[in-house]
């Protein structure tokens, strides 16, 4: 007789009752959020070579930059009280007010009037993505099982290629118009995440790990059950989860910790000291000069036809949404150190010989040397998309424990919003200033990353979020079995049981 699931008492009838379909979900609400981030990000590297957008507002490389970064002033912003409010209210909850907030940013920047204007709508956006860089890996990181962590998170970097290839897609379709909607209606579709992303939030539950801290043990249950063991409450893998995710909060409250002591405790020191620098290995090893100056660089390089950017562009996006795809798929295949490490390697390599061909073909017309400079373009966001693309969300919510996770997230969003707003606000100036020789600092500053990764990091690839306070702390904080043990168990009885109906069936055949 197939198993039939308890009847539920807590969760939503809108929440899926196939465990699939419930995965799918939960990594869609990833997905989606990544859309928006990857096309509100990537829009103003599209609207900078746009001549509707550049002439109405009578850019200057003061303004651009500042139309440019301003969505990072106001993630930083919102970055500072992020963290206790997914805390306070919840993780599904604060997803939703993030998704209010840039709806709200994106129709005030598509009808802007004025610099002010769309400087106003760019801050909103900004603080909206704020609050869901934080929220929505917190979610993801505590909602979905473990065979699908990787995959789940990894994408929510991943699909960030989707936004960025639709907001380029949409500029160039619309570049050659003289109307304002040239560049307002590129600022408009933004809205269409944040309705897709309220629609999935419905089917969602809310993080086990957040129903615990609040003494919510039977919906967290349910949960777990619901994601892990096709809603049986009473299965092995269901109970031990919770029993560990029980046990370890239990003992993060006993420590009765205020947030300073937190932060100051000596695990988690190294935690937030890995989390915190890991957004400069995200923001600045060169990735957004390319997603925020492509048209600089391309000039530089000797391409400064802006319909030929646009169309490089496209190609440039689409090829590395298929690689920080694939990087995502196969995410838990390579151990998270080493994966840094090889992403790191790729990129000082590729940097060092765009600034060598730059500099010898960026002023002239030899076509091969042009096309060598745009070669190693795509091979720099090859090796970009493969490693820290996946790993940019992977990575700081496994690192962190569940006493700092939201407001480890935040610090992790403040830092990284710092390092994007020092990108987009000197690298314009720089690329001016010493055009290709800004690739040789870039790719030096990347050879210090790539040192702190193997001197520093600490390997989380295949562990539950509890079982990594085990690296920081030196002991795990429940009693329990690690999960794998319970799934060798398993396959072992099922192996049992299939070689227990192979022997009664070779019994009967004799």
């Amino acid at each position: 007789m197939a198993f039939q699931p308890p009847a539920r008492k807590h969760l939503s009838r809108l929440v899926p009752r196939s465990q699939n379909a419930l995965v799918i979900a939960i990594i869609a609400v990833s997905v989606v959020d990544s859309v928006l981030l990857g096309y509100d990000s990537s829009l103003m590297g599209s609207l900078n070579v746009m001549p509707s957008y550049t002439s109405y507002f009578t850019l200057t490389t003061a303004t651009k930059s500042l139309n440019t970064a301003i969505s990072y002033v106001g993630g930083s912003f919102a970055s500072l009280f992020s963290g206790f409010v997914v805390d306070w209210a919840g993780r599904k909850k604060s997803i939703g007010l993030s998704a209010v907030l840039t709806l709200i940013g994106a129709i005030i920047q598509a009808c802007a009037q004025n610099t002010g204007m769309f400087i106003a709508g760019r801050f909103i956006v900004g603080f909206g993505m704020g609050f869901a860089q934080t929220a929505c890996p917190t979610y993801v990181a505590e909602t979905a099982p473990l065979t699908h962590r990787a995959l789940a998170l990894g994408l929510y970097y991943a699909f960030w290629g989707v936004g960025t290839l639709i907001a380029s897609g949409v500029c160039y379709s619309t570049q050659n118009y003289e109307s304002t909607w040239a560049w307002r209606l590129p600022s408009l579709i933004q809205i269409v995440p944040s309705i897709l992303c309220f629609g999935i939030l419905f089917l969602l539950p809310e993080s086990p790990r957040w129903l615990i801290d609040q003494d919510r043990h039977e919906e967290a249950l349910e949960v777990l059950a619901a994601t892990n063991a096709h809603g049986d409450t009473d299965a092995p893998i269901a109970r031990l989860q919770y029993q560990e995710i029980r046990d370890t909060i239990a003992f993060e409250k006993s420590r009765e910790l205020s947030l300073i002591q937190s932060f100051v405790a000596p695990g988690n020191r190294k935690r937030l000291l890995i989390t915190a620098t890991f957004s400069l290995i995200v923001m600045l090893p060169g990735t957004n000069i390319v997603t925020f100056y492509f048209g600089t660089m391309l000039s530089q390089a000797g391409i400064e036809d802006p319909t030929k950017q646009l169309q490089i562009n496209i190609i440039l996006t689409s090829w590395t949404l298929v690689i920080s795809l694939l990087g995502a798929w196969f995410a838990d295949a390579i151990p998270r150190k080493t994966l840094c490490a090889i992403s790191l390697a790729g990129q000082i390599v590729t940097f060092y010989i765009l600034a060598g061909l730059t500099a010898v073909y960026g002023t002239s017309s030899e076509k091969s040397g042009i096309y060598g400079s745009i070669a190693m373009i795509f091979l720099y966001n090859a090796a970009y998309g493969y490693g820290i693309t996946p790993l940019t969300v992977i990575y700081p919510p496994e690192v962190l424990s569940y006493e700092i996770r939201a407001t480890g997230m935040a610090l992790y969003t403040l830092t990284t919003k710092l390092s994007g707003l020092l990108v987009t606000m000197a690298f314009p100036f720089a690329l001016e200033a010493i055009g290709w020789k800004t690739y040789i600092i870039n790719a030096s500053a990347d050879i210090l990353m790539l040192v702190g990764v193997l001197w520093y990091w600490v390997e989380t690839r295949g562990l539950t979020l509890e079982e990594v306070d085990k690296i920081f702390d030196g002991e795990k904080h429940s009693n329990v079995p690690d999960l794998k043990v319970i799934r060798g168990l398993s396959v072992d009885a099922e192996s049992g049981a299939k070689a227990d109906a192979e022997s009664v069936t070779s019994k009967k055949k004799a």
